[in-house]
């Protein structure tokens, strides 16, 4: 007797009787029951939702995440726990109806009323503005705007979705007027020491445009002051004019802040009469705030503030209690402050800086 064969042949063997019992269905293979998403071959439908937390256009809130309605032939929610606990657990988030949630409620909510005279049909949304403005992220200038810290126009606006003409509107944020206007140039030059407070000098002594031809700039800029060809320190530029008038007027009393080098050691009670007032040519003149910052053998550092603008104002007054100036910084005016910046250096405001600049002076 002939033995058959084990494999690769099937002589033996009724062609129509499959081996092992029950036929094959045809196909690459029947769908498993438990796949990663828990749902049918071609794989459960994704979690609906958005960025926002919201459920994209076409979901309905009142059904379950996983359950399409019955026209669209998909799986039963049932057949679907799987890959809405995967989901939900991925994301972070539940896929059922939005509950509790009224901050995400106001974000949907449309303008009536009497705010549709300040919605403008075309411009740029307001917190993409803001945030193009440097004030915060475009999420957390929404925020500013539904908790009313945002006004346009003087108006408080508390919606979202409002659009903004830049060029026209005017903008703040808790009483912060923001600076949308990209024409205007807003910069800080730390001056070194011999450099003349003028664009241009007849004697040819180096001056403030020498350190602007690098930037290759066709705007006209005013220096905001003026410091002494022996002062060092912060100048600020700008194309601003009536920022650059406001700055200098006294009527907005804009402290500008100094270190102080002279002579010591200092006697006792100086900075006590230089804030009292000392009586000089024009008139008499006193420190808003007098500090002592540093002494070394023979020398004496200080740090004044004074919101006069008169000509070599603190030199003059160190002169009238007799302690003549050796050097003298400007490290600060008003909100803007010099910091680390180098000698000769210019450097472009920032639009948080240049919005504290302008409230500063009630712009």
């Amino acid at each position: 007797m002939t033995p058959s064969p084990r494999s690769g042949n099937s002589s033996g063997q009724d062609r129509n009787q499959p081996r092992g019992g029950r036929p094959k269905a045809s196909g690459s293979g029947a769908p498993r029951s438990g796949s990663s998403f828990g749902g049918s071959g071609s794989g459960a439908p994704k979690a609906p939702g958005s960025r926002s937390g919201f459920p994209k256009a076409g979901f309905k809130p009142g059904t379950k995440a996983g359950k399409p309605g019955a026209k669209s032939g998909g799986p039963k929610a049932g057949a679907n726990k799987g890959a809405k606990a995967f989901a939900g657990e991925r994301f972070g988030r539940s896929l059922g109806p939005v509950k509790n949630r009224p901050t995400e409620q106001l974000r949907k909510r449309v303008p009536t009323g009497d705010e549709v005279d300040l919605h403008v049909a075309e411009g740029v949304r307001l917190q993409k503005l803001m945030a193009a403005a440097g004030v915060a992220s475009r999420r957390v200038c929404e925020d500013l705007i539904l908790e009313g810290r945002v006004e346009v126009d003087g108006q408080i606006c508390n919606q979202l979705g409002l659009r903004v003409d830049p060029e026209t509107v005017e903008i703040t944020v808790d009483g912060m007027r923001l600076q949308l206007n990209d024409n205007q140039v807003y910069m800080v030059f730390n001056k070194p020491k011999g450099v003349v407070s003028t664009m241009e000098d007849p004697d040819g002594r180096p001056c403030i445009s020498d350190f602007l031809k690098k930037r290759q700039s066709n705007e006209r800029l005013f220096h905001v002051g003026r410091l002494d060809a022996a002062t060092e320190g912060l100048l600020l530029l700008t194309n601003d004019g009536e920022l650059a008038n406001r700055l200098s007027h006294p009527k907005y009393e804009v402290p500008k802040t100094y270190l102080v080098q002279v002579r010591g050691p200092m006697a006792h009670g100086i900075g006590a009469q230089l804030k009292d007032g000392v009586e000089l040519e024009d008139g008499w003149a006193r420190l808003d705030s007098f500090r002592l910052v540093d002494s070394t053998p023979g020398h004496v550092l200080a740090e004044v503030v004074l919101h006069s603008g008169k000509n070599r104002i603190v030199r003059r007054m160190f002169d009238a209690v007799g302690y003549p100036v050796e050097r003298l910084v400007r490290v600060k005016f008003g909100p803007i402050a010099l910091s680390d910046q180098r000698q000769g250096s210019i450097r472009v405001l920032g639009r948080q800086e240049v919005g504290h600049l302008l409230a500063s002076v009630g712009l």
